[in-house]
């Protein structure tokens, strides 16, 4: 079976570097490769010195220490790097899922993760959130379509393109269950470290269950999405040998600068995701202003965490409201059909760069 062409990115495709105003971005603010070699005495030289040959699979070892450091139970035998989240979430498909397995998965969500069991011939039960419950999962559907055929849940917390976050209670009964019926759960964990009150963030999933799969990148709360580093954390060695075997039969390694430029922002990422927190914290601020002056046009829901909210139209059609405000103001947001059925109204904002209140000016003439 086919996969469907991925709306998102083929919409990114045709306007992300055609737009003067950026509006729906999903990361955080980037830096130059100059600021960050500038956080290390010698970072530079090194660089310079770098062999350019094959690296090793699995991801350099320096750099898959400094990724189990963010874990608390995963050593770096643990850590498989790949080129981005994408290949990741591909990679943990291929090698975990087929035909008849039943996979239920977080909606809305990033195409790729349910787009890929799909095609592969699986049973895709959407696990579907709502805008009037604040995009909760409800455990309780959850637990009602489990059965001996559900081989994976797939979620994302903290929640694209909501911002949702789901309590650490219900986060740990959802990691009971997996131990519990024995399916795997592939936790896309790329938004932690944004959570906006530290108390609530929620341990990653490889840290609560050897079911768990963990992924992380280095695109969203870090903003080095140029570096095309992501990686998967689990303690379960045969999901691990799985997906070593098939990353063979896509990239094999990664490239050499990207890992070592990961490495070095790892060491400092205390830094450089308390400072994407704080360029947040401040545009949140400027879009509870925006959205309480148009609060006739758009219903605003605060999220809990990432970079990145689903408001909703109080009227209309929000694709065909993107495609008007970007041809007209050159601002673009991300309608929510890119994210699944049935959000015709919603659309996708994101408030991760230095630039929103300018783009927020930008929308604020065309309303004019």
């Amino acid at each position: 079976m086919k996969m469907d062409i991925f709306k998102l990115e083929r919409f990114f495709a045709r306007y992300e570097f055609q737009v003067s105003h950026l509006l729906c971005a999903s990361d955080c603010q980037s830096l130059k490769i100059r600021d960050l070699l500038a956080l290390e005495s010698g970072a530079g030289e090194k660089l310079g010195d770098l062999w350019l040959g094959y690296t090793e699979s699995p991801g350099d070892p320096r750099l898959r220490e400094e990724i189990a450091g963010l874990y608390q139970r995963v050593g770096a035998g643990g850590v498989l790097v790949h080129t981005g989240a994408e290949e990741a979430i591909y990679n943990f498909c291929q090698s975990m899922l087929g035909p008849g397995d039943e996979v239920v998965v977080q909606r809305p969500c990033y195409q790729s993760l349910f787009e890929v069991g799909r095609s592969l011939g699986c049973r895709m039960i959407s696990w579907q959130t709502q805008e009037e419950n604040g995009w909760r999962l409800d455990l309780d559907f959850l637990k009602d379509r489990i059965s001996s055929k559900t081989r994976a849940v797939i979620v994302n917390l903290p929640h694209n393109p909501t911002g949702y976050l789901m309590d650490r209670e219900e986060y740990g009964e959802l990691a009971r269950l997996a131990d519990r019926h024995g399916f795997y759960l592939f936790s896309d964990e790329v938004y932690k470290g944004l959570e906006f009150n530290p108390d609530e963030a929620l341990p990653s999933a490889c840290d609560l269950t050897e079911r768990a799969v963990s992924l992380g990148v280095m695109s969203k709360a870090y903003g080095l999405a140029g570096l095309r580093i992501g990686w998967v954390a689990t303690r379960n060695r045969r999901i691990m040998e799985r997906m070593a075997g098939f990353k063979d039969y896509t990239t094999i390694c990664n490239p050499a600068p990207s890992e070592f430029l990961a490495a070095l922002a790892l060491r400092h990422g205390p830094g450089i995701v308390g400072r994407n927190r704080e360029i947040i914290e401040r545009n949140l601020e400027l879009l509870d202003r925006f959205f309480r002056d148009h609060g006739d046009m758009v219903a605003w829901q605060r999220p809990r965490a990432g970079s990145v909210a689903f408001p909703s139209l109080c009227r209309g059609d929000a694709a065909e409201y993107c495609r008007a405000l970007v041809e007209r103001s050159g601002v673009l947001l991300a309608p929510g059909e890119m994210f699944g059925p049935g959000l015709e109204r919603n659309f996708r904002i994101g408030f991760g760069r230095t630039d929103l209140a300018e783009c927020l000016d930008r929308w604020e003439a065309y309303l004019a």
